[in-house]
């Protein structure tokens, strides 16, 4: 009981800071080994910073913390594929958090989507960023990204208008969770 009351006051809080602030806050989590990842996660900040009253939270996986998905609006996950599955510290924030969130109304439906910068298709690591996401009961809300091999100015601009779209989905209300 007293567990829900607080997730119920975590998301009132919330709520609140977006009616008074109308600041969203988008949580871009990613691992990289090469960089590519990184890149294209920070490309998604870029965007979400550029639109008005939006604020990109940029945390490496192994540095996000439950809290964290409980106060953001919305979650971007970046990871490489790594053997057709995603990075470890990717997987390992999700096996931290879990019980934790499980149960948590601050995170039902809460708007996410994926990135996966892919040597191969990055099919298999999606499939499995999003089977977990739906254990989180996360709602996805944009399709998404596959960067196969090197990064292009195409995937970047997909990218930072990810980070534009899913922010301004944010502050119109379009992206936000049922309650």
């Amino acid at each position: 009981m007293l567990v829900a009351r607080n997730a119920e006051y975590r998301t009132c809080v919330a709520v609140l800071k977006r009616i008074l602030f109308a600041m969203a806050e988008i949580l871009i989590v990613y691992h990289s080994q090469t960089g590519n990842t990184k890149k294209l996660a920070s490309t998604i900040a870029s965007g979400v910073e550029e639109t008005e009253n939006a604020h990109a939270i940029f945390k490496h996986a192994s540095d996000a913390a439950a809290q964290d998905i409980q106060d953001c609006d919305a979650i971007v996950i970046c990871s490489p594929e790594y053997f057709g599955y995603m990075a470890g510290a990717v997987k390992d924030l999700f096996d931290r958090t879990y019980e934790e969130l499980k149960d948590d109304a601050a995170v039902y439906k809460k708007p996410y989507c994926v990135v996966i910068s892919a040597g191969n298709d990055g099919s298999f690591a999606l499939a499995h960023i999003e089977r977990i996401c739906k254990g989180y009961r996360f709602k996805k809300v944009q399709h998404p990204i596959i960067c196969k091999g090197p990064i292009t100015q195409e995937i970047l601009a997909k990218c930072f208008n990810l980070g534009m779209t899913l922010a301004e989905g944010v502050n119109a209300g379009i992206f936000v969770r049922a309650r």
